[in-house]
């Protein structure tokens, strides 16, 4: 997220602002060097562990750069995984068998800045892993920049970018990617850069562009104009582009954060002391997806069952300050109490479990790193969505109802795709205490992860 942490292949955010990805290595076979750390969603640009690599090393994969997850865990202490086994994870493999691969969706995904490269590293990224290539349509939305190598701002966008559009990829293969570049860097206090990305995806709308909108980006509720004196309107006039999706069927997600349950201040020198939500995260028409650890076997097969992110980062999560209860989370209102409870539901994040992501933006770092944070994830259920959206053969719009309503089921009933994740572990960052996942509903996990050959006809059916 931009801002409200979440990755970016290199580093560096905006005041206050961040990415919900933190780039953390990069392939030393392709690399030469070590990567700089990124920017988290809800968090200020705090470095991601850094591996060097040294000039002309080769990993244990030469031809293509890239270590294996054992390799990864021998070398760096992480595991690193490949589409293939987020695919095999989430049992995605019976759905694509089935015809079942979002053909005829279209997922927009809105940025700062873009990627220069973004179409040539998809196609790299696809042949890489047997898949076929997509084409991206690029819309500028504003004074968009000649792309600069020395900014670090637009190098952490297009790191955020590449693994956006790549992680969407990866899960619907055949989705349409309309990628929104806007001109306005995001700031920490929600002053600038969110309206134009507001007005951007309010415009998609209404041209009928896009089923599901990912959202990588965020800044903390406290750092809006007027929260401390109990004024939300400046954040209440950002949503119209959320009413508008609504109005128009298209189911809108956004990173829940890497923060855990506390975020960036409005400097984006530190994180604050104490619980703090994000939006648009925290807004009761967006999905919040949150993160997890996986942790898989070189097939993608699980030795463990997923547990919560929380390792350079952690899944953004609890209740907002600003939004009450919304009714679909009355079934879990012991657990959110009176206001609007984060994340919804969680997909991989972790950097002990971080996605393979190639680009050639920055002519000095081209190559594989492995990303992490709920930018890995948002995407990643957007793709999710994409496939459910094509089997329903129609836009699902806002989920929630169906999410909540599948995750009531008895856990007897595998039937919804709804997987719990109750392994004990929280979200606590940075020295505040956060919320630990446990059975149900939890505000480090929200309703859990998903099995999409399931989950996908499940939600089709609901929606």
């Amino acid at each position: 997220m931009r801002r409200v942490r979440a990755r970016r292949r290199i580093a560096a955010a905006a005041v206050g602002v961040t990415t919900l990805t933190n780039i953390a290595l990069m392939s030393p076979a392709l690399s030469g060097s070590a990567i700089a750390a990124p920017v988290h969603a809800g968090h200020s640009a705090r470095g991601v562990k850094v591996v060097p690599a040294a000039a002309g090393e080769q990993s244990g994969n030469t031809a293509h750069g890239l270590l294996t997850t054992a390799q990864c865990q021998a070398k760096w202490q992480i595991s690193c995984y490949s589409p293939n086994q987020f695919r095999q994870a989430y049992n995605l493999n019976p759905l694509y068998q089935a015809g079942v691969t979002g053909k005829g969706r279209t997922i927009v995904i809105v940025d700062s800045f873009g990627s220069p490269t973004i179409q040539h590293d998809l196609d790299v990224y696809s042949s890489r892993f047997g898949m076929k290539s997509t084409p991206v349509d690029v819309v500028k939305w504003g004074n968009v920049p000649r792309f600069d190598s020395t900014n670090p701002d637009q190098v952490g966008w297009a790191g955020e970018t590449t693994l956006d559009v790549e992680m969407a990829h990866a899960v619907a293969p055949d989705a349409h990617i309309v990628l929104v570049e806007s001109g306005a860097d995001q700031n920490g206090d929600g002053t600038t850069g969110l309206r134009e990305m507001m007005d951007a995806e309010k415009s998609l709308i209404d041209r009928g562009v896009g089923d599901v909108i990912s959202q990588s980006f965020g800044a903390t509720e406290n750092t809006f104009p007027g929260f401390r004196n109990g004024d939300f309107s400046s954040i209440e006039n950002l949503r119209y582009a959320f009413k508008d999706a609504a109005q128009h069927k298209v189911t809108v997600l956004a990173a829940s954060g890497d923060g855990g349950a506390t975020n960036t201040t409005a400097s984006g020198n530190g994180d604050y002391p104490y619980r703090v939500n994000a939006w648009p995260s925290s807004d009761p028409l967006a999905v919040s997806v949150g993160g997890t650890q996986l942790h898989l076997d070189a097939k993608g097969d699980r030795i463990a069952p997923d547990s919560v992110f929380n390792d350079e980062g952690a899944s953004g999560g609890g209740p907002s300050h600003v939004f009450a209860r919304p009714s679909y989370q009355s079934g879990v209102e012991q657990v959110v109490g009176d206001h609007r409870g984060t994340p919804d539901v969680s997909m991989s994040a972790a950097l002990k479990g971080g996605a393979w992501v190639y680009s050639s933006y920055d002519p000095k770092r081209v190559g594989w790193g492995v990303y992490v944070g709920t930018s890995e994830a948002s995407p990643l259920f957007a793709g999710i969505v994409a496939l459910a959206d094509q089997v329903a053969g129609h836009r699902l719009g806002d989920i929630h109802q169906a999410l909540y309503a599948l995750s009531a089921r008895p856990a007897r009933n595998p039937s919804t795709g709804v997987v719990d994740v109750k392994d004990g572990t929280n979200n606590s960052y940075a020295g505040v205490t956060g919320y630990t996942a446990a059975k149900g509903y939890d505000m480090a996990t929200g309703v859990g992860t998903i099995d999409a050959a399931r989950f996908v006809p499940a939600l089709a059916k609901e929606g």
